[in-house]
């Protein structure tokens, strides 16, 4: 960096210009330095401007399977609780090998503030490879996932059921981690709205493809779980289509597509080594509600459906504090890159007190409108209607008591992966996740007899434990570290 203080984005539509003599300054700014900090209200501003975006793009992208459970649950009650299972076993994959894709936002967030464009492309290039990678490796699996749900002790018919759905949809993993190292890539380069367009483009045509094959409307055949899998494919694919071409015409100075085939090992080891502890991280703790879902389809289809629609339901906010997190990520990059601890600590800060401020809303709401936010997915004349609402309010009650750990937990993560330290939050994830949340899960739903609601308890156990430790490895690790090793000459 020679010593160059390179500025910040402070607001929504700042572009940084660069003169000859290699200094940086924000178009009608001050130049923000160390000599010159962002104040809290530029930072939350920068984090608005970057991360409502990427928070609408989550939303939207959860929307596609959103619109399948309620379509399905609609349809009747066993292909919703067949989709819930099919979608957990999917996106447990699609998570774990999703952590290369994660790795690219660091990198490339780092490689921008370096101003280093060579970099920048060959990251990207090998999270692509990397992606497809595993997603081809993981398509067998879903071919025969029946076999593998009836081993975890699930029902025939839901194994069945769920298979029958991830013969087709699985096929999708490959362009949707495509999807997510293109997002990860436009991010890191505060090109956020394109990544929300395409996503709200792509939820849309979902569901309509959802109504038409589901139910069989306006001359379509009537394929229930397999219309929903269709829809999701093709969406899949249209996404990657449109995301691709706006990157390639967007952005031709990267040449992100040129001579994509050819290998770059050095920056495909640079990816896989922060990425696979990334994606381990994150299956520890998609594994944990996997397990959950497991152990609800133990109790039977009407729990396991109370199950899916609040699982649903509390993910709709996690989205936000998704986005929120990846926003933590790009500018904890940046802050690597130009070697400020200071900014990163006050940043760090505001993001996560803005998501304890979305936690709080989102706990009153389930509290106060438990039945009206379950009722959306179920049909009126749904037999087993009342059952599902008597044990989904329950649920929704302990959704409401994770929420705040919940987003501790990802925020921190989220400022951890922009520094680049991954290693360490996996091991903490493994611990708390599956040492101590899901034999709490087991134990207080199964060994104690509290059914559902002490499975969701297990729940709350693991990730409040995640969130204490991740808080402690940023704030009194990695942080103190960082100071040391940027005072260095």
């Amino acid at each position: 960096m020679g010593g160059r203080a390179v500025p910040f984005l402070s607001c929504g539509e700042v572009r940084l210009l660069a003169n000859r003599e290699g200094r940086f300054y924000c178009l009608g700014m001050t130049p923000v330095t160390k000599a010159n900090p962002m104040t809290s209200r530029g930072h939350l501003a920068a984090i608005l401007a970057l991360g409502l975006p990427l928070i609408g793009g989550h939303v939207a992208q959860f929307a596609i399977h959103l619109t399948d459970t309620i379509m399905l649950g609609w349809y009747s009650i066993e292909a919703l609780a067949a989709v819930v299972l099919g979608s957990s076993f999917f996106f447990v994959l699609f998570i774990l090998e999703s952590g290369f894709a994660i790795a690219v936002m660091p990198l490339v967030a780092e490689a921008v503030a370096e101003e280093d464009e060579t970099a920048l492309r060959r990251v990207t290039r090998m999270g692509m490879w990397l992606s497809v990678i595993a997603a081809l490796v993981t398509l067998p699996v879903f071919w025969f996932s029946g076999t593998l749900l009836r081993g975890l002790g699930q029902e025939a018919a839901l194994a069945e059921g769920a298979q029958t759905y991830l013969r087709i949809a699985g096929v999708g993993l490959v362009p949707a981690l495509l999807v997510m190292v293109l997002k990860s890539y436009l991010a890191a380069l505060e090109r956020t709205r394109v990544v929300f367009w395409v996503t709200v483009a792509a939820a849309l045509a979902n569901a309509g493809v959802n109504y038409l094959l589901i139910f069989g409307h306006w001359g379509a055949p009537e394929l229930g779980l397999r219309g929903a899998a269709i829809a999701s494919l093709c969406v899949e694919v249209i996404s990657v289509l449109g995301i691709g071409l706006y990157a390639a015409r967007a952005l031709p100075e990267h040449d992100l597509f040129a001579r994509i085939w050819r290998p770059d090992w050095d920056a495909f080891a640079h990816v896989f080594r922060l990425g696979a502890p990334i994606g381990l991280t994150n299956l520890a703790e998609v594994g944990l509600f996997a397990a959950s879902s497991v152990m609800m389809g133990w109790l039977g289809t009407v729990a396991l459906a109370a199950h899916g629609i609040a699982l649903q339901l509390a993910s709709v906010t996690f989205m936000i504090h998704l986005g929120l997190s990846n926003a933590a990520t790009v500018r904890a990059g940046n802050a690597l890159g130009r070697r400020d601890a200071d900014h990163l600590a006050r940043g760090a800060w505001i993001v996560i007190a803005l998501s304890m401020g979305v936690a709080v809303v989102a706990v009153a709401i389930f509290l106060l409108f438990p039945e009206t936010l379950l009722g959306l997915f179920l049909g009126p004349d749904e037999p087993n209607r009342a059952a599902i609402l008597t044990s989904g309010v329950a649920l929704l009650m302990l959704a409401a008591l994770f929420q705040v750990v919940d987003a501790l937990q990802v925020m921190v993560l989220g400022l951890l992966r922009g520094v680049k330290d991954s290693r360490a939050p996996m091991l903490i994830a493994t611990v708390s996740y599956w040492m101590i949340g899901v034999p709490c899960a087991y134990g207080f739903g199964f060994v104690l007899g509290w059914g559902g609601p002490g499975v969701w308890f297990g729940l709350v156990v693991g990730l409040s434990v995640a969130a204490v430790l991740l808080m402690w490895r940023f704030w009194r690790g990695k942080l103190p570290a960082l100071r040391t090793q940027f005072a260095r000459p």
